[in-house]
């Protein structure tokens, strides 16, 4: 059984044939409506878990509209509705709920609801997201950055901000994909010292650069990720921004980075804070190919987790 619960968890064989797919899944819907079914339908009698205990707009709308683009159907849960955790273990969830779908997608705080959900399903199990890491996300950064620019491998990304979820699943990506990172921040939100080392340990170059303008400089790709949580207090969010005040990124730091290079963000994004409106709407942002192909790597990942 295929649980997806990080990139570096997953081989990287895998990893590399869910993207292909999901290039190849694109390709075969282009032109065609977007209520349209696939001409293939591998998930046609199959029925799918969507847990929700954050929040959420793409994650929600790209999982519900691939299962149903692939024949399946899904049933949307919060985490009120079921109070995960609360009165039953997880582990006794993880169970009931194997008995009545094929497929589980979560989307929670804490990385041990995850791991425990997977432990005790007897069905596939794919993080949508926790607070630790953001999988799903940066296999559609890779599929985006290979659609504009070819295979990533050996390319330089530079990660402007706080090294939160998304940095964390992107040190994953370095190591399987075998591409170079810097990191450039405050020192008080550097990456997990782990996730920087297990993409060392693989032959990968992990830089942390305090100089945003150094670190940009020869970058293939710069990323950024917003710098508040909505469950962040007031207080907090201003403390962040002032720390976080010198890593924006704008025109000006773009022009340091390689004349060709592309702009990320897995939005929402509050822009003029961590990016700004020259640089989202402008000729190096791919951010809704970005957002768009979260639908279709995700398809490629239900797929390789059902073995349809």
């Amino acid at each position: 059984m295929n649980h997806f619960l990080d990139i570096h968890r997953t081989d990287a064989g895998d990893l590399r044939g869910i993207i292909d797919n999901s290039l190849a899944m694109k390709t075969a819907r282009a032109g065609r409506p977007k209520g349209a079914v696939d001409s293939e339908q591998p998930l046609a009698g199959h029925m799918v878990a969507l847990i929700f205990e954050k929040p959420s707009t793409r994650t929600r709308v790209s999982f519900d509209v691939g299962v149903r683009q692939m024949g399946g159907e899904t049933m949307v849960l919060s985490g009120s509705d079921m109070q995960l955790g609360h009165g039953e273990t997880i582990a006794d969830t993880a169970r009931v709920l194997s008995r009545y779908v094929d497929l589980i997608m979560i989307r929670t705080f804490d990385e041990s609801v995850l791991t425990e959900m997977a432990e005790y399903a007897s069905v596939p199990v794919i993080n949508g997201l926790t607070d630790r890491t953001h999988p799903c996300q940066i296999m559609a950064d890779v599929m985006t950055f290979e659609e504009h620019r070819g295979p990533i491998k050996g390319k330089h990304v530079t990660w402007c901000g706080d090294g939160n979820n998304v940095c964390a699943s992107f040190l994953h990506a370095a190591a399987q994909f075998e591409f170079d990172m810097t990191f450039t921040g405050p020192m008080q939100l550097d990456p997990e010292p782990e996730f920087v080392g297990l993409a060392r340990k693989a032959g990968r170059s992990v830089t942390i650069e305090r100089d945003a303008v150094k670190a940009v400089t020869h970058s293939d790709l710069v990323v950024a990720d917003t710098w508040v949580s909505m469950h962040d207090s007031q207080s907090s969010k201003e403390r962040r921004h002032n720390m976080l005040r010198p890593y924006q990124v704008n025109a000006e730091l773009m022009t340091h980075a390689k004349n060709d290079a592309l702009f990320m963000h897995c939005l929402p994004a509050h822009r003029g804070e961590e990016v700004t409106s020259e640089v989202m709407d402008g000729p190096q942002s791919v951010i809704f190919d970005e957002a768009e192909n979260r639908l279709h790597v995700q398809k490629a990942i239900m797929r390789w987790c059902l073995g349809v």
